[in-house]
């Protein structure tokens, strides 16, 4: 499982975040660890934490430490929970110490992050179930997550209307290649989603595993 927001550094002291806060990817790993499943949770930074103590947690804080902690885990793993709200830019280049304020306005140069599911994909073994997150505008939800379900070879991805950001609600719609296989359309704790998405993941690794 990955979970939380990622902080890319402008200095020593300011960063680029998003305002993740981690909580659905630690409700799966706690669903997971109360199942018996041995879950390794990368764990961005937030101060919420797993409450089931055989939850292993590594921390990362930035998107290229993450992708280090994925490429040292996922040959590992029988399935890869891409919970993580990982940033799509960064600045180029961190300042050392602290930018001084100024009258005058301040222009950063952004590059953009490297697709951590993309570049996964060559390292995937037969069996492994790879599933993604995509928070989108409702409107356009479904089409944009499908469109991200092929692009980066996904099993399965959880679509999340844009709407429902910080709400300790979730109300969301999972996608395989044929098509929609939950649609929880009434809002649920996470914790009562993460029992449903583990329960389902469980079920078609051992699915795949059988096939």
């Amino acid at each position: 499982m990955t979970a939380g927001p990622t902080h890319e550094p402008i200095d020593d002291v300011r960063f680029i975040g998003n305002r993740s806060s981690g909580a659905m990817g630690i409700a799966l790993a706690d669903e997971a660890a109360a199942r018996g499943e041995h879950c390794t949770l990368l764990l961005g930074p937030t101060s919420l934490t797993p409450a089931h103590s055989s939850v292993e947690v590594l921390r990362f804080r930035t998107t290229a430490e993450l992708q280090a902690l994925l490429h040292q885990q996922f040959p590992h793993c029988d399935i890869l929970v891409m919970a993580a709200a990982v940033a799509d830019y960064r600045p180029i280049g961190q300042c050392k110490g602290k930018l001084p304020r100024r009258s005058q306005q301040l222009v950063l140069r952004l590059e953009s992050t490297p697709d951590l599911l993309v570049g996964l994909k060559p390292m995937r073994k037969k069996g492994q179930l790879v599933m993604g997150f995509a928070l989108e505008p409702e409107r356009t939800m479904l089409a944009r997550a499908a469109a991200k379900l092929a692009r980066k070879g996904l099993d399965l991805i959880v679509a999340n209307p844009l709407e429902t950001m910080e709400s300790p609600l979730i109300r969301a719609t999972v996608l395989s290649a044929s098509g929609v296989v939950l649609n929880q359309r009434s809002p649920v704790s996470k914790r009562i989603f993460a029992r449903k998405l583990v329960g389902m993941l469980l079920r078609s690794h051992r699915a795949a595993t059988l096939s």
